[in-house]
């Protein structure tokens, strides 16, 4: 099944049910006016919005309208709960390697994980406004999951059948702001600007057999201005599963139907201790940031620029038919006034 939240001028926005193909959707307002409601009451609305997803692509409803990706909030606007793990472990050793740090045994068996803000999540096909390139701006591509509600201590076969739906996300970072922030040993929030999210929200049954062993085995697609950055596999060199981190979430609090926890950045080694770009023959990479790491390695100081105004990254995830899945996050960086 399919959802979205379309734009109506209220904080929450509309629910729909989407069709598989993303061409057509429909309003449930006599189900669940929002994705939160739908969410709070999920033992009962799921198999209701199934019935409607099944008419729809059967195409035997009459109320159906276009679908359009422009019009779509993020599928939950805001949210309870934001928290950003970071599954992919590779990732972080390229952060440490880059400036001389040694990786602590214990980031390959207990998770990170930051609490990011959570009321006000970007649209997907909305601009985003930053104050200064000054800042370091930088994209992440990562997948994330919505859980229900997920109980404190909770073992990880409950935390893989809280699952409900997944996701996309560009967890916009301000990479200039990061060193201070945690300098004070206090965590990220200035550098941690808001979130965006794909168009639509699938459950993990629309994956097929590309959801496994709670992890998406699917290339994660950036395309940065225009040109082809990075297609990593979201199930390759993750470390940790959802399962795992959402358990890890809940280990001294419960969670609330809606809690988000996302991947964090999809990162793939291919074989080699740093990865590789597209341009070379491989995977390349989902942030700016990696890039950076590989050249400060490399060559003594990174070459590539941050994102500047004007520059566009588009986030996408296709089937075994080269079909889109989650729809696209597609955005332009702009100067905020």
């Amino acid at each position: 099944m399919k959802l979205a939240t379309l734009k109506n001028g209220t904080r929450d926005g509309v629910l729909v049910v989407v069709s598989k193909g993303l061409s057509k959707c429909v309003a449930v307002a006599e189900i669940a006016g929002t994705m939160q409601q739908a969410l709070d009451n999920w033992q009962q609305t799921k198999p209701l919005l199934e019935e409607v997803y099944l008419g729809l692509n059967e195409g035997i409803l009459l109320q159906e309208m276009p679908f359009d990706q422009a019009k779509c909030e993020s599928p939950l606007p805001r949210a309870y709960q934001w928290a950003d793990g970071s599954a992919y472990v590779n990732h972080v050793e390229l952060v440490r390697k880059a400036r001389g740090a040694e990786m602590p045994p214990s980031f390959w068996t207990d998770p990170l994980m930051y609490q990011g803000g959570s009321d006000a999540f970007i649209g997907p096909r909305d601009d985003i406004p930053l104050g200064s390139e000054e800042w370091g701006i930088d994209f992440e591509g990562e997948v994330a999951v919505v859980t229900g509600d997920v109980p404190m201590g909770c073992a990880y076969d409950t935390a893989a059948d809280s699952i409900k739906l997944l996701m996309l996300v560009n967890d916009v970072s301000l990479r200039g702001l990061i060193p201070a922030e945690l300098g004070k040993g206090f965590g990220f929030f200035q550098s941690k600007p808001s979130s965006v999210f794909s168009p639509v929200a699938v459950t993990p049954d629309e994956l097929g057999e590309s959801w496994a062993e709670n992890k998406v085995h699917l290339p994660l697609l950036s395309t940065y201005n225009s040109k082809p950055f990075g297609c990593p596999n979201a199930g390759v060199d993750m470390t940790f599963d959802f399962a795992q981190l959402v358990a890890h979430a809940a280990k001294t609090r419960p969670l609330s139907a809606g809690a988000i926890i996302g991947s964090g950045t999809v990162s793939n080694k291919q074989g080699t201790d740093f990865g590789t770009a597209i341009s070379e023959g491989g995977v390349g990479y989902s942030c700016i940031a990696e890039v950076r790491m590989i050249e400060t390695i490399r060559d003594g100081k990174p070459s590539t620029q941050f994102m500047r105004f004007g520059d566009t990254i588009k986030m996408e995830m296709q089937d075994q038919h080269g079909h889109s899945i989650f729809g696209s996050i597609d955005q332009t960086v702009v100067k905020y006034s």
